[in-house]
C-alpha cells in the first residue's frame, strides 16, 4: 500500500478551518489574497502551496481559524497497519528531534474507531522515529483524521487558534472572536474604506479589526505560530514577508461605546496594544445616545445581547427596538451589520433585513447575521 506525500518541492494540501457557515466567505478571502484555486468544503476551505504559503496563511487571514498542512494519506484497517504505515511517513523532513508533539485523533465510520488508540500509536511511531517527544501541553499538534478507513495526517500550523491575534488581553461577557467579526465585516461588504461604529462594542473586536483592515495591519503580526518549531521554517523568508508598506492612517472613523465604564476601558487598551488607536475613540454611553459622526456613510456592526447569551430576552425588546429607532432617525445612508440568536429580537429593531444569514456555532449558541440595505 503506498503512502501519499507531498514531494518535498511540490504543494502541499492546505486546509484553513472557519465556523460552520462561514467557509463561503473565507473561501472569497483566500482568493482575493492570490491562495491557489481555493475551494469552500465542510468545515473550511481547501488550497495547496508551499511552506511559505503556509507561514503566509497564518500571517494574512483573517478569517481562518487554524491553517492544517497535510503531511500523508494512506488507508489503515487495524492499528498494527496504522503504526506501520505511519512510520513509514518522512517525519524526519517536517519534525526536529525532540520536538514536543501532541497527537490528536478522530475516528469515523471506520474499522479503526477508538481515537484514543489511534492517537497513541502515532505518538509511539513519532517518537521511534522522528525522535519527538510526546507531551500533551505542546504548541505543536499532529491530526489524525480516520474515515472510512482512510487516514490523513496533518499539521497544525497556527498553535493557538488565529483569533488570537496577540494584542487582545482584556474582553468583554461573550466576546465575539476576530475571525469571525472579520468575517462578519466582510459578509457586510466592508473592504477598508468606509468609517465602522460599534454602539454596544464589548471589547472592541469590530471595531479594532476595522481599523486594522483599513490601515492595512496583519493580523498575525503580533503572535508566534507553531510552524515556526518545524525543520521547514526558515526565519529570514518569514521576517520579509511581514514586512508589508505601511499605509498612511485613514481619515475615517471608528467609533466604540457601551454602557459598561469597564468594557470602554479594556476596548481602549485592545486599540493601543493592537496599534489603531490614532484612528479609533470609545465612549461610555447607551445606544441610545448614539450620535452620527460627521463625513461618510459607513456601517454601524453590533453584536447586541441577546437573552441567551445576556439578560432577560423580554427586557431586550426595547433594546433592540430603541437600536433600531436611533439608526433610523440619525444614520440614513448608513447600513446595519446585527449578529444575533434570536429573530424576535432582530425583528423588534423595525428593519426589513435585506439578507440573513446561515446559522454560525458562537459560544454554544447559533447566531445569525443581519444585515440592511441602506437606511432610508
Amino acid at each position: 500500500m503506498s503512502i501519499s506525500s507531498p514531494p518535498e518541492t511540490g504543494p502541499l494540501g492546505l486546509f484553513l478551518t472557519a465556523p460552520p457557515g462561514l467557509e463561503e466567505v473565507l473561501r472569497a478571502e483566500a482568493e482575493g489574497l492570490g491562495f491557489a484555486a481555493p475551494r469552500s468544503v465542510p468545515g473550511g476551505v481547501a488550497t495547496s502551496g508551499g511552506w511559505p504559503e503556509v507561514w503566509r496563511a497564518n500571517l494574512v487571514l483573517r478569517g481562518a481559524t487554524r491553517v492544517l498542512v497535510r503531511i500523508a494519506e494512506f488507508r489503515a484497517m487495524h492499528l498494527a497497519q496504522l503504526d506501520k504505515r505511519a512510520r513509514k511517513v518522512d517525519w524526519g523532513s517536517v519534525l526536529k528531534p525532540g520536538t514536543p508533539v501532541k497527537v490528536e485523533a478522530t475516528c469515523r465510520k471506520s474499522k479503526i474507531y477508538h481515537d484514543r488508540a489511534a492517537a497513541q500509536r502515532v505518538e509511539t511511531a513519532l517518537a521511534e522515529t522522528a525522535g519527538a517527544v510526546p507531551d500533551k501541553a505542546a504548541a505543536l499538534t499532529i491530526r489524525v483524521r480516520i474515515e472510512d478507513d482512510l487516514v490523513t495526517l496533518s499539521i497544525d500550523s497556527s498553535g493557538e487558534g488565529l483569533h488570537k491575534r496577540g494584542h487582545k488581553q482584556a474582553v468583554g461577557k461573550a466576546p465575539i472572536r476576530e475571525t469571525m467579526a472579520a468575517l462578519f465585516l466582510r459578509q457586510c461588504g466592508y473592504d477598508g474604506t468606509e468609517p465602522v461604529i460599534d454602539p454596544m462594542c464589548g471589547s472592541g473586536t469590530f471595531v479594532i479589526e476595522a481599523a486594522e483592515i483599513a490601515m492595512g495591519l496583519l493580523p498575525g503580526r503580533s503572535r508566534g505560530f507553531a510552524f515556526e518549531d518545524l525543520a521547514s521554517f526558515d526565519a529570514a523568508a518569514f521576517a520579509a514577508l511581514k514586512e508589508v508598506p505601511a499605509k498612511a492612517p485613514p481619515a475615517l472613523t471608528f467609533r466604540g461605546s457601551d454602557r459598561d465604564q469597564g468594557a470602554v476601558a479594556s476596548a481602549t487598551q485592545n486599540a493601543e496594544r493592537a496599534g489603531v488607536a490614532a484612528v479609533t475613540s470609545f465612549a461610555c454611553h447607551p445606544a441610545g445616545a448614539l450620535e452620527r459622526p460627521e463625513g461618510p456613510a459607513g456601517l454601524v456592526m453590533v453584536n447586541p445581547p441577546y437573552g441567551g447569551r445576556i439578560g432577560n430576552r423580554k427586557l431586550l425588546f426595547a433594546l433592540y427596538g430603541g437600536l433600531g429607532q436611533v439608526l433610523r432617525e440619525r444614520f440614513s445612508g448608513w447600513r446595519l451589520g446585527m449578529v444575533t440568536n434570536d429573530g424576535g429580537l432582530a425583528k423588534a429593531t423595525g428593519f426589513d433585513f435585506a439578507e440573513v444569514g446561515p446559522p454560525i456555532p458562537h459560544g454554544g449558541l447559533s447566531v445569525k447575521l443581519y444585515r440592511t440595505g441602506v437606511i432610508r
